[in-house]
Order: C-alpha cells, then sequence, then structure tokens
C-alpha cells in the first residue's frame, strides 16, 4: 500500500526518516512517498485529511481528532528548551501584549502556547523561515522562531524574550511536547498495527547510525554547520521519540487540558494513541 508521508524539510525530521528514506528499514508491504512541506501547510492539510500519515502540530490534534489517531513515536518534544521569542532590543513578557508578533502560524503549538504565557496578542503570520529577517529589519517587533532559528537567533544580533519551553518545564516540570505523527483511522485496524512499527524502526536507525543519519539531515539544516546541526537534531530526536512513555504522554494530557481549559479548541479532545 502507498503511504503518503508528510514531514517537514527540516534535519530533525529528516533523521528520523533517514533509514526510510534510503531503505534502511523493512518497510513491512508499504511502500513511502515522502511529502515535505513547512508544519502549518501539514496543519492545514490534516484538517481535509489529505495524507495518510503525517508530522502535525499538536495544537492542530483536536481539530484532526475525528479522522486521525496519534502514533506512539516520533513526538518533537523539548525539556526545558523550545520555541523562542526574540526581539532586536530587550522586552518584557508584559511587552510582548502590546506589540505585533511575528507568528510562524496560528495552528503550531508555538502559538498555542505563547497563547499561555501572555494571554491574547497582536500576531501576523509570516512563513517561518523569515521570522527571523521581519524581526531583523524592523518590520516586526517580536518573533516566535521555531526550528533552528532557536539555534542561530543570537548570532543574528537578536535577543531572547522568553523560551516557551523554559516556561513550560518551570510551570508543569514536565518537557513540552510540540509535534507528533499521525496516521488516519481509515488505514484499518490492520494497517495501524503494523505501520508504527516501520516508522518506530525508521528512528531507532538513525539513532544507531547518527553519523550517517546526520549526513543526510544536513541536507535540510538551511545553513547548519556539523556541530549546530547536531545539537538541533539531539534536542528533537531522542528517546521520547522513540516513544513518548508515560511521562511524554502525560505531557500531552496537560498541554491539550491547558489548551481546552484557555478556549482554544471547538470540541472536548480525546487523547487517542495507536496502541
Amino acid at each position: 500500500m502507498l503511504i503518503h508521508l508528510g514531514h517537514s524539510p527540516d534535519a530533525d525530521d529528516a533523521f528520523m526518516f533517514w533509514a526510510l528514506a534510503e531503505n534502511r528499514v523493512d518497510t513491512r508491504g508499504f511502500e513511502f512517498e515522502h511529502v515535505l512541506r513547512d508544519i502549518q501547510t501539514l496543519n492545514e492539510w490534516a484538517l481535509a485529511g489529505r495524507l495518510e500519515v503525517t508530522a502535525i502540530s499538536l495544537h492542530a490534534y483536536p481539530f484532526v481528532q475525528k479522522h486521525y489517531a496519534l502514533l506512539p513515536h516520533g513526538a518533537s518534544m523539548g525539556a526545558g528548551y523550545g520555541p523562542v521569542v526574540v526581539s532586536r532590543e530587550p522586552m518584557s513578557k508584559e511587552k510582548l501584549r502590546e506589540v505585533e508578533i511575528a507568528v510562524p502560524g496560528k495552528m503550531t503549538t508555538a502559538f498555542l502556547v505563547l497563547r499561555m504565557v501572555i494571554g491574547d496578542f497582536s500576531y501576523r503570520v509570516v512563513p517561518f523561515d523569515e521570522i527571523l529577517e521581519v524581526v531583523k529589519t524592523g518590520d516586526a517587533d517580536a518573533g516566535l522562531i521555531i526550528h533552528e532559528g532557536q539555534l542561530t537567533y543570537e548570532a543574528e544580533g537578536l535577543q531572547k524574550v522568553v523560551d516557551l519551553g523554559e516556561w513550560w518545564l518551570l510551570e508543569t516540570g514536565l518537557p513540552l511536547p510540540l509535534g507528533a505523527n499521525v496516521a488516519r483511522r481509515d488505514l484499518g485496524a490492520e494497517r495501524l498495527h503494523d505501520l508504527p512499527a516501520v516508522l518506530s524502526d525508521s528512528i531507532a536507525a538513525g539513532l544507531a547510525n547518527r553519523a550517517e543519519a546526520m549526513r543526510y539531515a544536513l541536507q535540510f539544516g538551511r545553513g547548519l554547520d556539523t556541530e549546530l546541526g547536531d545539537r538541533f537534531v539531539g534536542m528533537y530526536v531522542n528517546e521520547l521519540t522513540l516513544d513518548y512513555g508515560e511521562e511524554g504522554r502525560e505531557a500531552v494530557r496537560e498541554l491539550l487540558r491547558r489548551g481546552e481549559a484557555i478556549g482554544a479548541f471547538e470540541s472536548p479532545v480525546q487523547v487517542d494513541f495507536v496502541s
């Protein structure tokens, strides 16, 4: 069966799926077509059930839960680090409520958590890889940075206002779950049983063959050198990526519970992992 596999064109996702892309794992009869798009696009496509398997922001899950179930692997979680709000000059969290913030998408988890931190705020959606530039040029007062910009903003002359992963850890004692892999429910029970093993094997193979997987991943690093690329991948591809475990599942439940509490979702959330 052909599976359209959606993921971001980023070093961490490329690392996860290196072994699959390079035919280094048993695909158990599945054929995979990799579909690379930014996470906001993948979130929007998930609303329409466009891909059989896709990465999404956890913020998007409540909006697609009727059609997709969470896979037990592929989580992007940061323990004490995460998306960062940056500005040109020093700025307090209170000041953020008064300025326009460039954000990578309204359905990103970073957007949801920033709402938890400062409440409602003025924002403008900007492609994630252009946010550093619009802040540097003064076209935006502040920017919400995801992906590798979390490691490079200081080199661009920008300053941290708040690290959402730091804030979340202090609030909850848990890692911040940002992204997830989901599979369409209409694949059926048998395929939903076999599919996670293939994707989990790909992640495990990357971790077991780090140097080789990193060489592949750096093609998607947007200028990251080997050291920064390895650091970025290590931040978001780890043991929690192989399996959420109880701590990871609790982090997901807590994130979505808090999202419900601020009215972020249209209906109650049922956290449902493929077993």
